[in-house]
């Protein structure tokens, strides 16, 4: 028969007081406990040990421990199951009171798509995403429930940093994820908190974060009430461990298809000259690719000139730059361009990216921002003429939702508006055209698409969503050696900002 009893288990002792003038917690946490019910194995066990069953237990966690934490610190609280880290952080919660933004606290809505979540405006957003390394254009519409566990706990590290607390806490920290990936969120967290002067309080079961979180005070509780506290108030992780075991190797197609899926911009991009890729141990982490230059590039003119014949034997592009979404926001697309750039084959590298306005990973490789492009009027006017015909040129990068309206709106419409467009828009009309003339006039253009499919009309008002885009010229080339004076000491000297190198052609 069993007689059930009140629950008694219950904190006794549960002091600490936050002193902000010396930055110091002073901890005192101690239970009580006893068995919850009686029942027939509690009273063998009782009567087998000498205990009584109504006997209580008193334990104590934190006996007069004293925490240091500044208000710009990176704490890392470390600990077997069971040992008090859960009750330390608890207590720190309670103290720090308003000031504190615990991470299972903030409100998530799971069916908004993440980018209207965060940030002011969509710059802002994309921002705030892009530095916990949420940077793929498909992830920026998925909403919360759709992301893997990896991916709502770099979203939750936005949403952090989005609260504007002073102190951030997050206990089981990265308990779910695979080692490799909570060794990246840890290596973000700190450096975020570092950047906005925020400090962080976690605790986890993994003492294998301690190089990337780079903690500045370091508690390891033990059982009972055994607690060690390390202060390093210098320290600070300047890459991520897993950056280190990292190569850069010969690539392949092979490689590029392999990973193409996590770019924006799937498709096959112009013929490559040269493919490199980003391993971990075999393991395939991302990958760029040099094309040739295309003819004609808004930007170039500022700081290479030279026809044809000399823009292919000088000039690469980087037509695709492409992280794994595991291992992104580490510095792996600076890294891949910065460790390449020499390789491409040719004096000079070029490349036009839209990304590069919010992730100026470019610009940390080396390479200089020079120009930046906004969509012309003639492209926005075709936008709005699209708009009033019932395309939402938000989705116009589908070519099948292009093709759901072009059998609702018919094919003259769209052939009408094109055509037009190439008649004012020389620039446009030979992104549109996708002919062997490089420069197709307008009655060809014209001509042709009279002939198009329902298909390649869709196709062309993709490539027309694109030119709505904001992108961004960066230039890099190679330094050229120079000798002192006394011609004894070779150096390194770059080459201007804007060099004139070859006549224009006409």
């Amino acid at each position: 028969m069993r007689h059930r009893r009140a629950e008694h288990f219950h904190i006794s002792s549960l002091k600490r007081t936050y002193n902000r003038q010396t930055d110091t917690f002073t901890i005192n946490i101690t239970y009580q406990t006893a068995p919850p019910t009686l029942t027939e194995r509690t009273k063998e066990v009782a009567e087998a040990f000498g205990l009584g069953v109504d006997q209580t237990r008193q334990f104590t966690l934190y006996d007069n421990v004293g925490i240091k934490v500044r208000p710009t610190d990176i704490v890392l609280i470390t600990g077997d199951s069971g040992s008090g880290k859960s009750a330390l952080l608890k207590a720190i919660k309670a103290d720090l009171a308003g000031e504190a933004q615990d991470a299972k606290d903030i409100p998530i809505d799971p069916d908004k798509p993440i980018i209207e979540t965060v940030g002011e405006n969509t710059t802002k957003a994309i921002h705030a995403l892009s530095q916990v390394g949420l940077n793929d254009a498909f992830l920026f519409l998925r909403p919360y429930r759709q992301l893997s566990e990896g991916q709502k706990h770099r979203y939750q590290t936005a949403l952090l940093a989005a609260s504007g607390k002073p102190f951030w806490l997050l206990d089981e920290f990265t308990s779910a994820l695979d080692r490799g990936t909570a060794k990246i969120l840890a290596f973000n967290l700190q450096k975020i908190a570092r950047k906005h002067g925020k400090a962080v309080i976690a605790a986890t079961t993994h003492r294998d974060l301690l190089r990337d979180f780079a903690p500045n005070v370091h508690i390891h509780k033990r059982y009972g009430k055994e607690v060690t506290i390390q202060y390093h108030p210098n320290a600070k992780a300047q890459a991520c461990s897993l950056t280190r075991q990292m190569t850069i190797q010969q690539g392949t197609k092979a490689d590029y298809k392999a990973l193409c899926e996590f770019h924006y911009r799937a498709s096959r991009p112009p013929p490559a000259k040269k493919i490199f890729t980003l391993k971990r141990k075999g393991e395939l982490c991302g990958v760029i690719v040099y094309s040739n230059p295309p003819p004609m590039c808004f930007g170039r003119a500022k700081v290479w000139k030279g026809n044809i014949a000399q823009l292919n034997a000088e000039v690469s592009t980087i037509s695709r730059v492409v992280i794994h979404p595991k291992y992104r926001s580490i510095g792996l697309g600076e890294k891949l361009v910065a460790e390449t750039l020499g390789l491409a084959g040719t004096r000079c590298v070029e490349t036009v990216a839209v990304m590069a306005k919010y992730n100026p990973f470019f610009e940390k490789a080396g390479m200089q921002r020079v120009a930046e492009s906004q969509p012309s009027r003639h492209v926005r006017n075709a936008l709005e003429q699209l708009e009033a015909l019932g395309f939402d040129t938000a989705l116009m990068a589908s070519t099948a939702y292009n093709q759901q309206k072009i059998a609702v709106t018919g094919t003259q419409p769209i052939i009408n508006l094109l055509t037009q467009l190439s008649q004012q828009d020389a620039t446009i009309r030979r992104r549109l055209a996708c002919t062997k003339n490089i420069y197709p006039k307008h009655q060809e253009f014209a001509q042709k698409i009279t002939n198009y499919t329902t298909a390649e009309l869709a196709e062309a008002l993709k490539r027309l969503s694109f030119a709505n885009q904001t992108k961004t010229y960066l230039f890099w080339q190679k330094p050229k050696v120079a000798v002192d004076r006394c011609g004894l000491t070779p150096r390194l000297r770059l080459n201007p900002p804007n060099p004139t190198l070859i006549p224009a052609p006409p």
